[in-house]
């Protein structure tokens, strides 16, 4: 019998049922607290604009350093809204990079730009800035104004924002960083909302920081931008929400969700060391065979994900589902070769974003881990990639 099988009959009697993601887990440490939150939302009756809202933000900006947090419906709302306030057209060019959520083109789009694809680093799996300087020129080529860039802070680890902060000054461009990924990351000694002018962070039940239900922020410093992102949530309406001063949507954040997200933070940064030391498990242990993401000096990842690039992806995949061990792919297809978006697809492809999409391997990350279930999953990587 080879060791595959071996580990699928072992599974059950060493470590039990292994989580992608352990919700379940995490409530029975907070319930109690969260049904005290979502009684009080109850009895004070203000299910939008309820006070849990203003201390989330409060409590949120203060832990980051950011100035300004504006909580709004989802995080892609986070994305759309501050790029609202900047009066974009399909003559303003929005660069982002291919190999993530399709939020992120939506909401360019949404906010009435045009995206323009970048292509990512192999090792950071983030936009390469060399490549965000070439796409800057073919867009001013092709009669597009830079405006924005849009970078994703993949699987936890923020983008090279001091290279690209240094382009788009150069351009004239601002810089938003998409944190759905990295809340609790830092760059620089500042917190994920605090290191570009602008980010917008996703509490999708998901993430390492969720709701149970959609919600999302806008961090910023800048006072104007605070303005009429605080605005345009509201429908576009001014300070007092009597008239209308700017085009608006409906982004407010619900109540309840806020009193969620209160008690989830109160642990999520005991959390995040937990994380962590997942995180360094599967590095010490996975490195010989799998290309790890690269952290650069100075960058330390939120760990949204733990996600590995290895050869014979889908039948290492297919091994680990036979042993019980839950994975994912995130992404399988690159953003410009989707349908909706290919209207924008640069000639020649991007081919780091397209080889990334049959390399990656997303593994069980959560703070719910324990150190056998955590060994248990790069056991059965070792042998799931020695049997493919």
């Amino acid at each position: 019998m080879n060791a595959v099988n071996n580990l699928a009959l072992e599974r059950e009697s060493r470590v039990g049922n292994i989580a992608f993601i352990d919700l379940k887990a995490q409530q029975k440490v907070i319930r109690d607290r969260v049904e005290k939150r979502l009684i009080a939302v109850l009895d004070h009756g203000r299910y939008i604009a309820g006070p849990e809202i203003d201390e989330l933000e409060q409590t949120l900006a203060q832990k980051t350093g950011a100035k300004h947090c504006i909580a709004c419906s989802s995080g892609t709302d986070a994305l759309i809204i501050p790029m609202m306030g900047m009066q974009m057209t399909r003559t303003d060019a929005v660069f982002i990079p291919a190999f993530t959520y399709n939020a992120t083109a939506n909401a360019v789009l949404v906010a009435g730009a045009t995206p323009v694809f970048v292509d990512i680093d192999p090792y950071t799996l983030n936009m390469c800035p060399k490549d965000l300087e070439r796409r800057v020129d073919e867009a001013k080529a092709a009669g597009l104004t830079p405006r924005m860039v849009l970078a994703v802070d993949l699987f936890g680890v923020p983008a090279d924002y001091p290279a690209i902060g240094a382009i788009a000054s150069a351009h004239n461009m601002r810089v938003m960083g998409d944190g759905a990924q990295s809340f609790g990351g830092k760059q620089g000694g500042n917190w994920v909302g605090n290191i570009t002018p602008i980010t917008g962070v996703s509490f999708f039940p998901g993430k390492s920081l969720g709701a149970y239900g959609d919600g999302g922020a806008t961090f910023t410093n800048d006072d104007e931008v605070a303005e009429w992102c605080t605005s345009i949530r509201w429908h576009g309406t001014d300070e007092a929400r009597a008239n209308s001063v700017r085009v608006g949507i409906n982004g407010r954040m619900a109540t309840f969700q806020a009193a969620v997200l209160l008690e989830k933070n109160a642990i999520f940064w005991d959390e995040l060391e937990v994380r962590k030391k997942v995180a360094s498990t599967y590095d010490a242990r996975l490195g010989n065979i799998a290309e790890l993401q690269s952290i650069p000096d100075g960058t330390e990842s939120g760990y949204g994900y733990y996600t590995i690039q290895i050869d014979e992806r889908d039948t290492v995949r297919e091994k680990m589902n036979e042993i019980g061990v839950p994975t994912a792919i995130y992404y399988k297809t690159p953003l410009h070769q989707m349908e909706a978006f290919a209207e924008f697809a640069p000639e020649g492809g991007l081919p780091n974003a397209e080889k990334a999409t049959s390399r990656v391997l997303s593994l069980p990350m959560h703070p719910y881990l324990t150190e056998e279930q955590t060994d248990f999953v790069c056991e059965a990587l070792l042998a799931s990639y020695k049997a493919a």
